[in-house]
């Protein structure tokens, strides 16, 4: 990740400015330093396109994280309706090796914050809070902070759709698009399918900046998927 030459602290690229900026040191920083390279175990989670395939069955719901090739980079699962534990994706169905998890932080599921931890470090990658007012009367918004806890942007789904999908008969199988905003800046477009016995999100990543960790993202579509499979 890039680093800040006075604190030495994470950076974060605001695309709007063409500036790094430091939450620590509260400025930005001119001159663009050179993003170290994600750790090569890390690396498939600052590549550009993702897809989650969801399967519904009786007891559990189970979820594969693809990339762009179809390849299987994490799987989870999680029985229905139950969103008080914390969700853990692994490597594979073997469910052996953890890659990270999502620990939801209030007891409300309408108004819970959740945070996005890296199981093998236990460092907190970001959070993510589901905006309940807006969600449940105009369209379905997400608000994404940073491991400091900082609000940087928002997943939020288009306005017409959103309303089309609450308000019209058989409106909950109309396609979803959203749009994750950056500091105010579209730097990632969101497709959902949704389906009778199985969804898949769509997640293209072309101009989010690349030391961000898409795990955060990820972990806001799983949840996504989760309470708008309850809906149903």
């Amino acid at each position: 990740m890039s680093v800040c030459p006075t604190c030495k602290g994470q950076l974060t690229w605001v695309k709007k400015y063409g500036k790094w900026y430091c939450y620590q040191c509260k400025k930005y920083i001119q001159a663009k330093p050179t993003p170290q390279q994600p750790p090569s175990s890390a690396a498939i989670w600052f590549q550009n396109a993702y897809s989650i395939r969801k399967k519904v069955l009786t007891v559990w719901n189970k979820y594969w994280i693809e990339d762009r090739r179809g390849r299987t980079l994490g799987f989870a699962k999680q029985k229905m309706f139950r969103l008080k534990e914390d969700i853990r994706i692994y490597t594979d169905e073997k469910m052996k090796q953890e890659l990270f998890r999502i620990k939801q932080q209030q007891i409300l599921d309408v108004w819970a914050t959740f945070a996005v931890i890296d199981s093998q470090t236990n460092t907190t990658l970001g959070f993510i809070k589901r905006k309940a007012l807006a969600s449940m009367f105009v369209r379905d918004e997400w608000e994404v902070y940073n491991a400091h806890d900082q609000l940087i942007g928002g997943i939020y789904e288009e306005k017409g759709r959103g309303l089309a999908r609450k308000y019209v008969p058989g409106g909950a199988l109309i396609p979803e698009k959203m749009t994750f905003k950056l500091h105010g800046v579209p730097v990632a477009a969101i497709d959902q399918r949704f389906k009778i016995i199985g969804d898949i999100w769509d997640l293209n990543c072309m101009s989010v900046p690349p030391d961000f960790d898409r795990r955060v993202l990820l972990a806001c579509l799983l949840i996504m998927g989760m309470i708008e499979r309850g809906r149903k």
